[in-house]
């Protein structure tokens, strides 16, 4: 795997496709995806529907300095597929630690794009973490054995609050130290 820095962000190279920093172009496919129902469904975070603006707030939040966040899109370009496949992030809790989150285009679900994306992230490193952590919702087994899959260990069961359900959904926790 091999990685350099783009915009104070590394790429991190895998087999079939790019982890690559979101930019502002990948606005429209990330808008076409998120906005399906079936992604916003199984993320804690993306409504539906989509309001306006809100892939542009979080492509802005992605890109300023400093971040908190390091969002990556996986992009399929390498295998003359589309430029933006799925998104992956981490998220810093603390200095230590971050929290990953991804999703994939349902075009390209049951093509195991989550699990490569998350094994390069979690071998790249780039945040320095001691600890990676992760929830999945319980009606999503699929993104719980992406997790196993790359070392990550379950610690328990908890809530997460989903924007696109309007309520809690129970959630498996993972965690991977590193």
């Amino acid at each position: 795997m091999q990685m350099e820095p783009i915009l104070n962000q590394p790429m991190i190279e895998t087999e079939r496709f790019d982890l690559r920093p979101v930019r502002r172009s990948d606005k429209g496919l990330i808008e076409f995806y998120a906005g399906d129902a079936r992604v916003a469904l199984t993320t804690a975070t993306i409504p539906h529907p989509l309001p306006p603006g809100t892939i542009e707030a979080f492509i802005a939040r992605a890109i300023a300095e400093p971040r908190i966040e390091d969002v990556w899109v996986m992009d399929g370009l390498k295998s003359g597929g589309s430029e933006v496949m799925g998104v992956i992030s981490l998220t810093r809790l603390d200095r230590d630690q971050s929290e990953i989150g991804y999703w994939v285009a349902p075009a390209y679900w049951n093509s195991h794009l989550a699990s490569e994306a998350v094994q390069a992230l979690v071998a790249g490193n780039p945040q320095g973490n001691q600890a990676m952590f992760a929830s999945v919702f319980h009606d999503n087994p699929a993104s719980a054995k992406v997790l196993t899959n790359a070392g990550f260990v379950y610690l328990g069961d908890a809530e997460t609050y989903c924007v696109a359900r309007q309520a809690a959904v129970p959630t498996w926790t993972y965690s991977r130290k590193l």
